[in-house]
Formats: structure tokens, sequence, C-alpha cells
């Protein structure tokens, strides 16, 4: 119609212009700007982050003293005290951090005597340093032995939900809420736990307990790399590990002074008291709040430090305040851990570090049962004490020897040596020394005169070259991880990472239950998962000493480069950065055309 009215189509709104790249280039500028570790206020906060490694490392090897499984026999038998169905000595139990001793049968006896366990009163001998512990309380012997495995899944599986869950809700509230709340409520079920009734409710307990430490851990763990400067972090989080580990040599001493279980578990949670102030004194990290565009909480936390470090704003070259004041207005903008599906090479990286964390754990328990098996036959130790410091011991011993192979050979490097002396201990003693082919193993026999008691020596010896090394895979894997994955992402990445390591530790327990059945396969398995992580490693990239990424993008910058440089003068086999942008598409032709900074890597990243 002529009258009709032609009505104006609506004109969309101009998109958001982007952010000053400066703001978030943190490493580049707003860390040298507040004095990187240099900062008295950055230190202290550092400090605070390493003291509750100990009280972590107490909870998680709290389980090879409360549900170590005693010598026990039945008081009623006569008054010497008869032997029925009693643990072998010098056998113990270990779950937590991958340092598992393989446990024996369980102590259900076969159908001819099961009189045996028709006793209304047990007498216990506890080789942990407990007059009292969750078994003898409740006489998890017999047909009961079951819920001890129940109870050590408990809290892996509650360390397994709670780093998936943790994770994705410190990208979204922050760190620090989730360090603070996860504090506690470790404070109110640790505690329930020591008031237990019975094993049910000590397990469920457990469960809720492992949750809240796993936010602890992994919030830590954030807030530690966020802060580093990039030479810094690998030594930073070296230290966090090793006192860790005096948690764990500290341990028997704390459960020999306290006696019962109930005092220990007390014990071992009460410290985590004295993290309720850190609600006041540890503030929430910039680094993330910067990278979510949080400018406004960003500029409050920045006047905190250089006050707290007696700054001059004036010092301020690159002008981090001035175009933080031009950008306070942004809305934040928080990403979910489940963007990374739509990533190119993030997904892949993040992925392949997760099999290779799930890997070095798993494999660990094979290591240590064929260790403990030999040792038994060898007699080197008879010692729950003995037992638990050799597992202690090769654990230090391996992260000793990351700091120089890792300063060395980098991240990568590091991670494909100890991946490898991890598949060749694993394929020699299954190749070699347990083969029990009796032909085969005559034919060795006359070929090489090696007896028996020399084929466990080697075995030994090859159980402890891979739980070394393999030690060193899950931990390498788990560091290497925060460092690639974005600060807008990284307590997702960290948490499928923790998680994986958590279900390699699960897997030690599983095997407990079942009474070792099918051993060898599940070391089969693990074994031909360490060479398809050799393989994976090559394709991951190289971050020592580049600046951590803060948003997708800059995961995406990390890209694979050879292992060795290449000469000068060779043609590189691989794409440049700028030539993988252009070849997949995803640059603009206003992109491009900024080109690449003089002082950008092969990685993409900007270098100190």
């Amino acid at each position: 119609a002529a009258g009709a009215e032609i009505q104006a189509v609506p004109v969309p709104p101009p998109p958001a212009a982007a952010c000053s790249p400066l703001l978030l280039d943190y490493d580049g500028s707003v860390l040298p700007f507040l004095g990187g570790l240099g900062g008295g206020y950055q230190r202290t906060l550092v400090l605070l982050t390493w003291v509750p490694a100990l009280f972590i490392g107490f909870s998680k090897f709290s389980d090879s003293f409360l549900l170590d499984q005693p010598d026990f026999w039945c008081r009623e038998a006569d008054g010497q005290g008869n032997w029925s169905g009693s643990l072998a000595p010098g056998h113990a139990n270990r779950s937590g951090n991958g340092s598992i001793f393989p446990p024996p049968g369980l102590p259900t006896p076969a159908g001819g005597n099961a009189s045996e366990c028709d006793c209304h009163e047990w007498h216990y001998r506890i080789r942990a340093g407990l007059v009292q512990n969750v078994v003898s309380k409740w006489d998890l012997v017999c047909d009961s032995a079951w819920k001890v495995h129940i109870a050590k899944f408990s809290l892996l599986v509650g360390l397994i939900f709670g780093h998936l869950i943790t994770g994705c809700i410190a990208d979204w509230v922050g760190r620090r809420p989730v360090l603070l709340f996860s504090v506690i409520f470790i404070l109110i079920f640790g505690l329930t736990v020591a008031l237990s009734v019975n094993v049910t409710m000590f397990s469920t307990l457990r469960f809720f307990e492992g949750f809240c430490l796993a936010g602890i851990v992994l919030s830590l763990y954030a807030l530690r790399i966020e802060l580093c400067p990039p030479g810094h972090r690998f030594m930073i989080t070296m230290v966090a590990s090793f006192i860790e580990m005096s948690g764990q040599f500290l341990m028997p001493g704390l459960a020999a002074l306290c006696r019962d279980w109930q005092v220990l578990q007390a014990v071992i949670i009460c410290p985590f008291l004295l993290m309720l102030l850190y609600w006041v004194i540890f503030p929430e990290s910039l680094r993330w709040l910067m990278a979510t565009q949080q400018f406004e909480a960003s500029k409050e936390l920045i006047l905190q430090f250089t006050h707290k470090n007696r700054m001059n704003t004036e010092s301020d070259i690159k002008g981090v305040v001035p175009e933080l004041e031009k950008e306070i207005t942004r809305r934040p903008k928080k990403v979910c851990i489940v963007k990374v599906v739509g990533t190119r090479n993030l997904w892949k990286n993040i992925v392949v570090l997760c099999v290779n964390s799930l890997t070095g754990y798993g494999i660990h328990h094979c290591f240590a049962k064929s260790m403990m098996g030999h040792e038994a036959k060898m007699a080197i130790t008879h010692n729950f004490y003995a037992d638990y410091y050799t597992m202690a011991g090769i654990a230090l011993a391996s992260c000793l020897a990351m700091c120089p192979v890792v300063g060395f050979l980098g991240r990568r490097g590091g991670l494909l040596l100890f991946m490898i002396l991890t598949a060749l201990a694993s394929l020699l003693q299954l190749g070699l020394l347990n083969c029990n082919l009796a032909s085969f193993s005559l034919f060795m026999n006359t070929l090489t005169g090696m007896s028996d008691s020399v084929k466990d020596k080697f075995s030994t010896a090859f159980s402890i070259v891979g739980m070394f090394s393999s030690h060193a895979v899950g931990s390498l894997s788990v560091f290497f991880c925060a460092e690639i994955t974005p600060t807008v992402i990284r307590g997702g990445g960290l948490g499928l990472v923790l998680a994986s390591a958590g279900f390699g530790r699960l897997t030690a327990p599983i095997m407990e239950l079942h009474n070792q059945k099918g051993y060898f396969l599940h070391h089969v398995i693990f074994a031909c998962c360490t060479l398809i992580c050799i393989i994976c490693i090559l394709l991951l990239p190289e971050s020592k000493n580049q600046n951590l990424p803060e948003n997708i993008p800059d995961g995406e910058h990390y890209t694979r480069q050879p292992l060795l440089p290449h000469k000068k003068g060779e043609q590189p086999l691989l794409l440049t950065n700028s030539e993988l942008k252009d070849y997949s598409g995803l640059h603009d032709s206003a992109a491009v055309s900024d080109g690449i900074s003089e002082n950008t890597t092969a990685n993409g990243m900007k270098s100190m």
C-alpha cells in the first residue's frame, strides 16, 4: 500500500572494543610494575601458600595410619592367643599421593576354616604407632575387611569430585572464596570424622573431607602459580612439594604421639584453623581479576600492593594504572572450562597431560606391589616404618631429581625423559624378569646363569626406578597443565589433571578389593599407555620461561615446536605462529597487519 510505512531495520550495536593489550599482558607489564617477587607483600603471599602444604601432607597420608591392617587373633582361642586368619607381619597398606603398598590377601578364611572367624573378641597388634585405629575400633577383619577398602575409596573419590567441581567454581567466583569455604567445611567434616560411631559414618564423612581438601589443594596451587614471574614458577611449586613431603615424613611421629586414631584425626585437622585468618590477610588472585576484566577490583588490589610494598605509583612507566582507569567500566568476562572444546590446540594439550597424570600415578602402584613382593621373599624389610620411609624416600629423590632435569631440559623434555624411564622399567619388568613361561625361564637360566634371587634383585631395582620416574611424571604433568592452561580456565584445567591423578591412585584400592586379581593385565595396560604418552608428549609446547596465557586465544598460541632447536640457516619443518594463524583462517586482515613483535617466542608468547 502507498500509505504503508517502511520500517527501518534496527542497526546492530557496534562490537565492543577490544580490551587494552597492556592490561592483558600481566607478566610483561603488571607484574614488573608491582616489583615481581621483589616486593615484600608478594613474598609474604607466597609464604602463605607454602604453610598449608604441611597440613595437606598430614591429611593425604593419614589413611596409612587410620586404616592400616593390623595383625590380629582371637582372644578366646587359648591363653597364648592362637593366630586366626592373621595378616602376614611386615606388610602394610598405604594410600595417598601415589605412595601405595600392596596389601596381603583379604583376611577372609577359606571355606574349611570359616569357624576361625567365629570370634567375639579380637586382639590386635597395630604396627603404625597407634594403640587403636579404625580397623581395630570396629573389628574390620574377616568378612568385614572389604569395608576398609571402601573407606579408602571415600577419601580418593572425594578428592576426584572435589577437584572437578571446585576447579570450575574457582574460575567463576575466584580462587579466594573456594579456598576459604573449603577451609571452613574441612574443619566441620574433618572434626566430625573423629566422632564417627560406625564405619559407614566414617567413610561418608571422609568423602566430604576429601572434597574440601581438594578445594584447598587446587586453589593454593593456582594462587601460587599466578603469583610468580616465569623464572620462579617451578622452584616455588617444588618448595611447596617438599613441605608437603615433610608432612609425610613427620606423620609417623605424630601418630606415635597421639596413640589413638580419633586424637590423630583431630590433630591433623585443627591446624586448618589458622587458615581462617586468610579471610583477612590473603587477597584474590590479581592475575585472575585482570584476565576476567574485573578492573575495578583489580585497581583496588593494585593500590593495596603498592601500599604494602611502599611503592610510588609514579614508577608506573608503562601506564598500567591510567589504562586501568579507562577500562574500569568494562563488564567482567568469565569463562567455563567447557569452552576449551571449541579450541584447536588447547584441548589436545590438556587431554595429553591428563593421560600422562593418570598413567604416572596408576602405574606407580604396579611398581610398588612388585617391589614389596620381592622384598618379602628377599627379607629386605619386614617393618612398617621401613616400608613407609622407603616410599617417602623414593618420592623425595624423585622431586630432587626433577629440579635440575626440568631446569636443563625444560618441561616437555623433562616429562619425556621420565616417561621413557617409566616405560623402560615397566617393559623390562614385564618382558624379562616376570616371565612365567617355564621353557623361556629355563632357556634364560641356561644362557645367562641368572638365578631367581638375582632376577628378584633386578626386578626390585626396576621397581625402584619405575616408582622414581612415575612419581616425577605425575607431578610434572600437573605443573605443566597449570602453566599451559589460560588463567580464565586454569581452575578447570587443574581440576581435570588432578582428577586424572586421583583416578590413577584409585586403581590401588580397587586392586586390593579384588585380592590383586588382574594385576598383570593392569600392569600391561599401563605399560602400553606409557608408550602412547611418549608419542603424545612430543606434541606438547614448551612453557619454560614463557608468560602464562591469560585467555583462550593466548592458550592457542602455545603451539608445538621442535624438541631440539634447528641449526642456524636450516629451514624449520614446523610452521611459525603467524603461518599457523594465516593457514587456519582464524586471523582477520586487521590482526594480520599487526604483525608479530620482535620479542615473540616460538610459542607465540612474549618472553621476559
